[in-house]
């Protein structure tokens, strides 16, 4: 009564989401200004009709003191819904690392699968280490191995051989290579020169001339592509084209119907036919024909399988075969769906850097509808619209078929984007279906652009994308301008802050080398103390040991010698002529004046006195009466 909503399955799955909390998930599925709001206390205030048992329980809800009927119950038992755990994997192989993000419901072999698309290595050539709980095999479950939210894990290869240098640097030249393609239009004679360089696809080629000759690349017949290009998706370096000049023609199929014997005929000399035969039917339900039936098949027959599992407990695994189903019925030209859940697809296109974000289209498939053959086989499988997706969107489908998963859906849709937007979707009848949801992301909540029904064109299909386009770069510039401006301030703090560590370090090293002057200056302070008080120690030892000076009167031989300093002063003194002359040059070191650092110097004639025997007599070395020395300093 309150929100319309009539499936059971819908409904208990939105009391759980809320905890059983019945005002929660009200508020939850209908517009707030119509909504009950409820207080800490109790329900404060009902707008729009009363949707109580009564008018009288709505009026007693307004009450204090009264119970309301809408009254928050803690039930008995809480019932939570398990989110998915999703595992952070850091692949390591060789000199590449991949990065790779499953939920814990995966298995091993899931890992391998992306890492051979990613390293271009079959996944039965891997051994996959770095396990913290003993080997595992592809089917074993990640959320058996009680694995940590960030692991990381190494590939070998023992079966393929080493890479080689040389062959890798000449690819990378080749890569670097600019080829010339002369391709013939064989309808019109007519000839294009186009260069590509190695780097380029042999995908991007065919939508080149798709748009020189209005061929789409599925109904492109091509002559002239060597034996080994045989992938789409194949680089011209790697592709065996002739360098620098190759020829290639290029006409359009003229008729999907082919023998046996004529496939394996045209197989000879023709590679890479794009895309299943039976796209070239798609404008036959113009002429009342249906698909199947054009070959004789009812069209029940031609989809056994749905396009996604009910009541899928992975949104991966349903989009997988999804994937693989749309695939099966509308051929490989198709968007490119992101795989994982919606939460994922958000985080992948809304919370990368502003110059990485993009707009994401939701699919949303109906098997019911009348119009979905021809809106995916002639809108979505259109070259210019997949290119356009690829470059500028993230594309997430889902199936509304099965009414589990269209429940399913509708919950997330409002508790991502509102009530407003869930009850739009509610109300859209399967003959609107297919419907293709624009959303891009804001700061603060996740805007619906546009919602785009089934019975649309090409051309205004196309011109609606641009149109949402135009918005999103608009506000792409100004989360552009805003992440460089808190950049440039992050950078200019981050420069300051080195700075002021730089200059930290720069005072600490001048106060060490301070330190460490003020310390040697101590040191050697210290030890020219020391060596003063150690001569003063010698001096005053020497003049100790000195015999006294004779009198002048004395009746002994006496010698007076006149010492002259390296300072011009004088001192004089009397010595018994027997002294040794060693008394002499203590007599000198008492004053000051070591004789291992000063000589004696006589003066007629001129003589160095400390070389001479220090054990003779002053008489002997003839400084007797009287002489007159000279102290010089020794170099």
């Amino acid at each position: 009564a309150c929100t319309g909503i009539e499936n059971i399955d819908e409904a208990i799955t939105l009391l759980e989401q809320n905890n059983w909390d019945l005002v929660a998930a009200i508020n939850g599925v209908i517009p707030q200004e119509n909504g009950i709001l409820q207080s800490e206390y109790g329900v404060e205030t009902l707008h729009g009709p009363a949707y109580g048992p009564s008018s009288h329980s709505a009026e007693a809800s307004s009450a204090p003191s009264s119970s309301s009927a809408f009254r928050h119950v803690v039930p008995s038992r809480q019932i939570v819904e398990r989110q998915p755990r999703m595992l952070d994997f850091r692949v390591e192989y060789r000199d590449r690392n991949v990065d790779v993000v499953l939920e814990d419901s995966s298995t091993v072999g899931d890992i391998k699968h992306i890492l051979e698309n990613e390293l271009q290595i079959p996944a039965s050539k891997m051994l996959l280490k770095g396990w913290k709980t003993g080997d595992v095999d592809d089917s074993t479950v990640l959320k058996s191995l009680h694995l940590p939210k960030n692991n990381s894990l190494y590939v070998l290869t023992p079966d393929l051989p080493p890479p080689s240098s040389s062959h890798s640097g000449a690819l990378q030249e080749s890569l670097n290579q600019n080829f010339m393609l002369i391709v013939t239009h064989r309808e019109v004679q007519r000839e294009y020169n186009l260069n590509f360089s190695g780097s380029s696809t042999i995908q991007e080629v065919k939508r080149n001339v798709y748009d020189l000759t209005s061929i789409p690349v599925r109904h492109q017949l091509w002559e002239g592509w060597p034996s080994s290009a045989t992938d789409d998706s194949m680089t011209l370096a790697v592709s065996g084209l002739t360098f620098p000049c190759h020829r290639l023609t290029v006409g359009r199929r003229s008729s999907p119907v082919q023998t046996r014997e004529q496939s394996e005929e045209q197989c000879t000399d023709v590679h890479m036919v794009s895309d299943s035969d039976g796209d070239d039917f798609e404008d036959a339900t113009e002429f009342g024909v249906d698909d199947g039936e054009m070959f004789g098949v009812a069209s029940s027959a031609l989809r056994k399988s749905p396009m996604m599992p009910e009541n899928a407990e992975n949104e991966g695994d349903a989009l997988l075969q999804f994937t693989a189903e749309f695939s099966s019925r509308y051929g490989d030209c198709h968007p490119v769906y992101f795989i994982g859940s919606l939460e994922a697809a958000f985080q992948e296109a809304f919370y990368g850097k502003a110059r990485d974000r993009k707009l994401l289209a939701i699919y949303l498939h109906h098997d019911e509808s009348v119009l979905t053959n021809v809106f995916c086989s002639q809108m979505l499988c259109a070259e210019s619209i997949v290119s356009y997706l690829s470059q500028n969107f993230i594309t997430w489908a889902w199936d509304m078929t099965k009414e589990a998963n269209r429940a399913r859906f509708l919950t997330m849709c409002t508790r991502h984007f509102g009530s407003v937007v869930a009850q739009t979707i509610r109300t859209q009848k399967t003959d609107q279906f297919p419907l293709f949801l624009i959303i891009m992301g804001k700061r603060s909540s996740n805007e619906v652009l546009n919602v785009i029904q089934g019975n649309t064109t090409v051309d205004e299909l196309m011109m609606r994308l641009m149109a949402a386009m135009e918005i999103f770069s608009a506000q792409q510039q100004e989360d552009i301008k805003d992440e460089d401006e808190r950049e440039a301030r992050e950078n200019v703090k981050r420069e300051q802050d080195e700075a002021y560590r730089i200059s930290l370090e720069a005072d600490r090293a001048k106060r060490e080398a301070q330190e460490r002057e003020m310390a040697e200056q101590f040191r050697l302070e210290q030890i020219r103390k020391e060596q003063e008080e150690e001569r003063e120690a010698i001096r005053l030892s020497l003049e100790q040991s000195l015999p006294p000076e004779p009198k002048e009167e004395s009746t002994e031989s006496v010698s007076k010698l006149r010492i002259r300093t390296p300072s011009g002063e004088f001192f004089e003194r009397r010595f018994l002529a027997s002294s040794k002359l060693q008394v002499v040059f203590d007599f000198v070191a008492s004053k000051g004046y070591p004789w291992e650092e000063y000589k004696l110097l006589g003066t007629f004639p001129r003589r160095d006195v400390t070389q001479l025997d220090p054990n003779k007599s002053l008489l002997e070395v003839k400084l007797y009466p009287q002489e007159t020395l000279f102290l010089e300093a020794k170099e």
